[in-house]
C-alpha cells in the first residue's frame, strides 16, 4: 500500500522562515508595493508578502530569470527548457503547494502558507497562472478587448487575491471587483512605461488594431518615426489605467483605515508611473520612468489624506468589468495546458454582460 504525503502547510517550513524570505522578495522585486505594504497591519503584511513572494517567483520561472545556475567562473546559466515547459512546472508547484505539499521552493511555499490562511483557491492562481501561458503561446493581443483580458490575468486577478488576503470574504463581489480594477489599473501603466523593454524582449501588449489605426507596421513601434503615433496610444492606456483607478478607489473605500491607507498609496505610486509616462511623451522610453523615494512619500501623505476624507464616487465605471473579463478569460481562445472549468456565481454578474 502506496502512503499518500502528510498535508504540510507551507511546506513544512516555519512560519516566519517563509515571511522573512518573502520580505527579502518584495523588497529587491517592488520597491512601490514594500513602501505601501508597510502601511498594513503585521498580519496582513505578512500574508501580502506572501503572496507576492510566488508571484515574484512565477515571473521568474516564465521568463527563465532565477531558474538558471552559475558556472565555476561565476557567469549565469538561464534555463533553456521552452516556456511552456517553465509554465507547466509553475503550474504543478503551484497545485502541490495548494494541496499542502512540499515544492522545495520556498516561494511556492509561502503560496500554501497564505492560501491555507486566507482561502486563496486553484481557480484563482489557475487565472493567473494563464497569463504565463499566453505569453509563452507568443501571444499578441489584436483587440483592446485581447489587451483587458490580459491584464486580468496577470494583474486583475491577482488583484482579487490580494483582496482575499486582506480579509474580504468570498461573497464580497463588489469589492472584488474593485480589486480587480485596481489591478487593471496598475498593469496598464506598467505596460504604458515598459514599451521599449518590451520590445526588446520580443513583445507587444499594444492592440493590433490600435496599432493599424496610427498606420505603425507590426513590430515598428519604436522606430523614431512614430514616436508621435506611439505617444497617443500609451495616452490611451494611461486614460483606461485612471478609469479603472478611480472605479477601484470606491472599493478601497471599504477597507479597514490602515488597509485603505495602504491600497490608495500603492494606487497613487503607480499612478503617477502613467502621468509621467505621459508627461515625457516622446522621451517616455529613453529610460525607465520610476518614481523617488520623496515622490512615494508625498503619495503615501496624499492617501493618508483621501484616506481620511474619502474618494470620489467616478462618474463613470469601466467597460470591462471583472464579470466580463473572467467570461474572457475562459471562453476567449485556447490555453491548452488548463482544461475548461464551468462559471461560478462568485464575482460574475451575467448582466453586466
Amino acid at each position: 500500500m502506496v502512503k499518500s504525503t502528510p498535508r504540510q502547510i507551507g511546506g513544512g517550513r516555519p512560519r516566519e522562515a517563509l515571511v522573512r524570505r518573502a520580505k527579502e522578495s518584495i523588497a529587491k522585486g517592488s520597491k512601490s508595493f514594500s513602501v505601501a505594504s508597510l502601511l498594513f497591519d503585521k498580519t496582513t503584511r505578512e500574508r501580502a508578502h506572501l503572496l507576492y513572494a510566488w508571484c515574484r517567483r512565477c515571473d521568474d520561472i516564465a521568463d527563465g530569470q532565477e531558474a538558471g545556475f552559475r558556472n565555476k567562473s561565476g557567469e549565469l546559466k538561464l534555463d533553456t527548457s521552452s516556456p511552456m515547459d517553465r509554465v507547466e512546472a509553475i503550474r504543478i508547484l503551484t497545485n502541490r503547494a495548494l494541496d499542502g505539499q512540499p515544492t522545495a521552493d520556498i516561494a511556492f511555499d509561502a503560496l500554501g502558507q497564505v492560501a491555507a490562511e486566507t482561502g486563496l483557491t486553484r481557480e484563482m492562481t489557475d487565472d493567473v497562472i494563464d497569463g504565463f501561458v499566453l505569453d509563452a503561446q507568443e501571444w499578441r493581443p489584436r483587440t483592446e478587448a485581447d489587451l483587458m483580458r490580459y491584464c486580468y490575468h496577470v494583474a486583475g486577478a491577482v488583484g482579487v487575491m490580494m483582496a482575499r488576503v486582506m480579509g474580504i470574504p468570498a461573497d464580497a463581489t463588489e469589492t472584488l471587483d474593485r480589486a480587480c480594477d485596481l489591478g487593471l489599473a496598475f498593469q496598464l501603466n506598467n505596460i504604458a512605461r515598459d514599451i521599449a523593454d518590451d520590445d526588446a524582449a520580443g513583445r507587444c501588449y499594444l492592440p493590433e488594431e490600435w496599432l493599424a489605426e496610427m498606420d505603425i507596421p507590426p513590430g515598428q513601434h519604436m522606430k523614431p518615426q512614430y514616436r508621435k503615433q506611439l505617444v497617443k496610444l500609451t495616452k490611451r492606456l494611461v486614460d483606461s489605467a485612471r478609469l479603472h483607478d478611480a472605479a477601484a478607489r470606491v472599493g478601497a473605500g471599504r477597507l479597514r483605515f490602515r488597509q485603505r491607507w495602504a491600497i490608495l498609496s500603492a494606487a497613487n505610486i503607480y499612478g503617477a508611473i502613467g502621468e509621467e509616462v505621459e508627461r515625457q511623451a516622446e522621451f517616455a522610453w529613453d529610460h525607465r520612468v520610476h518614481t523617488s523615494t520623496l515622490d512615494k512619500i508625498g503619495h503615501v501623505i496624499a492617501a493618508l489624506k483621501e484616506t481620511i476624507s474619502g474618494s470620489f464616487e467616478p462618474q463613470v465605471m469601466p467597460e470591462f468589468t471583472r464579470g466580463r473579463l473572467m467570461v474572457m478569460a475562459r471562453m476567449d481562445g485556447p490555453i491548452p495546458d488548463r482544461p475548461m472549468t464551468p462559471l461560478r456565481d462568485e464575482g460574475i454578474r451575467r448582466k453586466e454582460d
